[in-house]
């Protein structure tokens, strides 16, 4: 069945309040704030620590990982874009072969856990994590970061516009159309990889697929996931994140951000070009492959200004100070922390209709518009500059609703704690 998160309050609590603790080991291929998945599988290490379980981490070996105590337990790195040796080494990887076997088992044997809690681990692990596991007898929890699952290329983009070629028909299109970099040899491995880690293998070795929004299980159960094994749990902010809002008492300036990667499928070129023609100042927080081709583009417009990477106190205080935030995506997105961050901030959301945005916003914290749409875009940016919100009601609805503390009692559920 799906776990939403309209389960209530009281059958959550009777659930969890006799919870006894475990070993829980977390796995996802970097451990370090790279992303999305990296903060949400770190958020719940913290979390599970707190709440007195023991914790152990699995990762890939890489500089920037943090320091988690088992480092030296984890898989040698791979190089997707070596030479032919490191190729040959990422594909066995990306197979189930090679050390990740042994580094694997290893952990597993001297931590001992009751679960195992997989996270972001194609390609720089492998769904062999999720095997070696439940032949253990641990209960295998396993969360969607992303569409690999039911898209070869994770990301459901073909030519830059969304496809869903692959789900429920077979994964052959990834080959056909390239979809990986352009590249016919990615692409290829891509295909292999699915049909090795194909939905039956999935499914026998992993106990529930937790989806961060009902949009993700919707896709998961068009490609045949049985939907017994889906729950839907929204990512949680994190607790230092709140304190932070909290701590911030700054007066709204009149500007509106967007804060995120800087990259095709996140619309950021659509939004500029409507800023670009309207009176209102766009502030841009984020780096990526478009950030030098945009600044250069942009350079001579005083209303739109670039900047850069920020730390968590620097996004804090941008979106605090913000009118509203934007999210113009043009591709599925998942649970965006970007939108969860700004209405914790008691920052209403221009969200893009794609995805599991639309999830996340209502009358009262935010406008929606058709993604890719430039002048219902235009429509909604005007309009939120002339609505007078409710951002106190709207922080303090979201830092509950986004809690950890109601994250974790979806995940005990589903943990069996």
């Amino acid at each position: 069945m799906v776990l939403s998160l309209s389960v209530t309050r009281k059958n959550v609590y009777f659930c969890t309040i006799g919870m006894k603790k475990k070993r829980i080991l977390i796995a996802n291929k970097f451990y370090y704030p790279r992303g999305g998945d990296c903060v949400v599988a770190m958020n719940l290490e913290r979390l599970l620590k707190e709440k007195g379980h023991e914790v152990a981490v699995f990762a890939m070996g890489y500089s920037e990982n943090v320091d988690t105590g088992w480092n030296g337990y984890y898989a040698s790195q791979v190089d997707m874009t070596g030479g032919i040796s490191k190729k040959v080494h990422a594909f066995m990887r990306i197979m189930g072969l090679g050390d990740i076997k042994s580094s694997f088992n290893k952990i597993l044997d001297d931590f001992k856990p009751n679960i195992v809690h997989l996270h972001n681990i194609h390609s720089y692990l492998s769904p062999i994590l999720a095997k070696l596991a439940k032949r253990r007898g641990c209960r295998v929890v396993w969360t969607l970061h992303d569409y690999k699952l039911v898209c070869p290329s994770y990301a459901c983009l073909l030519d830059g516009k969304p496809c869903e070629k692959c789900i429920g028909r077979g994964k052959m299109h990834v080959l056909k159309n390239r979809c990986l970099k352009g590249s016919l040899a990615a692409s290829a491995m891509a295909y292999i990889e699915a049909l090795k880690w194909n939905r039956n293998v999935l499914e026998h070795y992993t106990d529930a697929f937790i989806c961060p929004s009902q949009f993700m299980a919707s896709k998961m159960k068009k490609d045949g996931f049985s939907p017994e094994k889906l729950h839907v749990v929204c990512n949680h902010i994190d607790p230092t994140k709140i304190e932070l809002f909290n701590s911030l008492n700054l007066e709204r300036e009149n500007y509106y951000a967007y804060v995120g990667r800087l990259s095709f499928e996140k619309g950021v070129e659509t939004l500029l070009d409507v800023a670009s023609k309207l009176p209102y100042t766009l502030k841009i927080a984020g780096d990526g492959p478009l950030r030098e081709k945009l600044e250069e583009q942009y350079k001579n417009l005083s209303n739109i200004q670039f900047l850069g990477h920020q730390n968590a106190q620097q996004v804090a205080q941008l979106l605090s100070k913000a009118r509203f935030s934007v999210v113009p995506s043009e591709w599925y997105e998942n649970n965006p922390l970007s939108v969860i961050e700004s209405l914790c901030a008691g920052t209403p959301v221009v969200g893009a209709r794609i995805g599991g945005i639309t999830e996340l916003i209502n009358d009262g914290n935010g406008i929606i518009f058709t993604s890719g749409n430039r002048q219902e875009l235009i429509t909604a940016l005007d309009r939120s500059f002339s609505i007078e919100w409710n951002r106190y009601n709207i922080k303090k609805t979201s830092c509950r609703r986004f809690s950890p503390d109601e994250h974790l009692k979806f995940i005990s559920t589903i943990y069996r704690l």
